[in-house]
């Protein structure tokens, strides 16, 4: 492992993923929906931006100046070209977190954000986070931090550690963390067919390893295997950003807030009867088993009146980012899967089935005669912007005309990309400020439209000529589809679907011409 990486992987890649909590844009609605007073975002940061994935997409989608740093070279490199392409002036760096502290060019930031980094790194480079954010997150400012939480985890903490211990001591030198991180996976099935007494009173560990075995090793490396790994209590993280005087917000992750579908009506009459409320986050992560916490925390929580609040959450635009006749009538959460109330969510859905974006004020309009309050329409936003079904949208057409420069120039970029890989799976939207997922051969649909082939059969034939150029198949239900007229039948089959239903949708959100 390279020194330089303080015991964090760094000889395999960090998989391409995005991140629509890091999205400013989605702080609004969740402080409003808390009765916070809602921030203005001009400068972000993320510290430990992976690929630079979110970062270009959140720099290009919106008006927004960015920073930020990951210690990997190669990974900084990535994130480098693609804000040069987009031409966003995203100033991302290959510092580790003590170096970029101290850099003299960085603004003060109004927004900070952090994605898992915490639980992967040392205490030293966990003070050196908390002093920065003490120095340059602004009075209001919001710290975006997710990390790996108990109690959810203390059930498979041990045999994580003996996973990477295996990786660490046993694993095949010279053989790479691939293979070292397949060997721990089969050292510890081979443990648990001894039925040991650990896995008899952890009942849920086997199913855990054979997720494991279905999962992308790129993630694992990163997820399992560093050195340093440590979920944490809440109270434990509070402690931490004490120092940068940080209060909590709220959690990041919308349906947190919705307790109908994550706590039981005993539960959150317990909750109740508990007065502090930072006590209270930590019961209910015992209610819940929460493993995985995605919160906003603020320099200076400033309550807003119910008059203002209601005031500023009828400004909030939303849109539908999924076809209307997808829309599942389900939702899941800690108590498992939930049903909407049809009377609520489908006249909402109906009003926003055009694909516009539209303020909450403007649907209480629209729903005004079908018996459906302001408080439901807030709350129905909250579970489907949760569920994605939804997204926030940016309130002013020049901020989305300006960012669209941007935006499609890195989409652009990216879609050349999907000719030759598949594991960037996101374009960027100025309407929403973020990334939409769009899967490689919907990638190469659209690059074909763009090169002037209009009909669902030209693009299915622009793109099965890239695929046998370079030997590849479609898999369908995990099987090879062998000759070129099964392909092409697939591939109109989807260009067809595509052009149907996501096509319109990307076109409202401004991702295709």
């Amino acid at each position: 492992m390279s020194n330089w990486s303080a015991g964090y992987v760094a000889d395999i890649g960090y998989t391409y993923g995005y991140y629509t909590e890091l999205n400013p844009l989605r702080v609004g609605l969740a402080f409003l929906n808390s009765g916070l007073s809602m921030p203005e975002v001009g400068h972000a940061c993320e510290l430990g931006f992976g690929q630079g994935l979110s970062a270009n997409i959140h720099a290009s989608a919106s008006v927004v100046k960015w920073h930020g740093t990951d210690f990997n070279p190669a990974q900084a490199g990535f994130a480098q070209e693609l804000s040069a392409v987009s031409g966003s002036a995203a100033a991302l760096h290959d510092d580790a977190f003590a170096d970029f502290a101290r850099r003299a060019d960085l603004p003060d930031f109004d927004y900070i954000g952090l994605h898992g980094i915490w639980s992967w790194i040392s205490d030293e480079n966990r003070a050196v986070i908390v002093d920065f954010i003490r120095r340059k997150l602004k009075v209001g400012g919001v710290l975006y931090i997710s990390y790996n939480t108990l109690p959810g985890w203390a059930a498979f903490a041990p045999m994580r550690h003996l996973m990477a211990e295996h990786a660490e001591v046993l694993g095949a030198e010279g053989r790479g963390i691939v293979s070292r991180i397949d060997g721990a996976i089969e050292f510890a099935e081979g443990l648990l067919a001894t039925n040991p007494l650990f896995s008899r009173a952890n009942p849920l560990v086997g199913e855990r390893i054979k997720k494991l075995k279905e999962q992308n090793r790129h993630y694992l490396a990163h997820e399992y295997f560093n050195r340093d790994w440590h979920p944490m209590h809440f109270a434990t993280m509070a402690e931490w950003l004490e120092p940068a005087k940080l209060q909590y917000a709220c959690s990041a992750h919308y349906l947190d807030h919705i307790d109908a579908v994550n706590l039981s009506a005993e539960q959150q009459a317990f909750l109740k009867e508990i007065p502090d409320p930072m006590f209270r986050e930590s019961v209910r992560d015992f209610m819940v088993n929460q493993q995985f916490r995605r919160d906003y925390w603020v320099k200076g929580a400033r309550r807003v009146t119910p008059f203002e609040q209601a005031q500023a959450l009828r400004q909030q635009k939303v849109m539908l980012v999924t076809p209307r006749a997808d829309v599942s009538m389900k939702v899941n959460g800690a108590l498992g899967e939930a049903t909407l109330n049809e009377g609520v969510y489908a006249p909402l859905l109906d009003a926003l089935a055009d694909h516009k974006a539209r303020t909450l004020g403007q649907l209480e309009q629209a729903l005004s005669g079908k018996g459906v309050t302001f408080a439901q329409i807030v709350q129905a936003a909250m579970v489907l912007v949760g569920a994605g079904t939804l997204a926030v949208a940016a309130a002013e057409d020049s901020q989305i005309s300006k960012a669209r420069k941007h935006t499609d120039k890195l989409n652009a970029h990216l879609m050349l990309k999907a000719r030759s890989m598949g594991d960037i799976s996101y374009l960027a939207s100025p309407v929403t400020g973020g990334g939409v997922m769009v899967g490689r051969f919907q990638q190469l649909f659209l690059l074909a439209l763009a090169q002037g082939r209009k009909q669902p059969a030209e693009w299915a034939q622009y793109v099965w000529q890239i695929l046998a150029a370079q030997g590849q198949k479609i898999v369908k239900e995990g099987v090879a589809l062998d000759t070129a007229e099964d392909n092409m039948a697939e591939l109109s089959a989807q260009a067809t679907a595509f052009a149907q239903k996501q096509l319109p949708l990307l076109r409202a959100l401004q991702i295709a011409a």
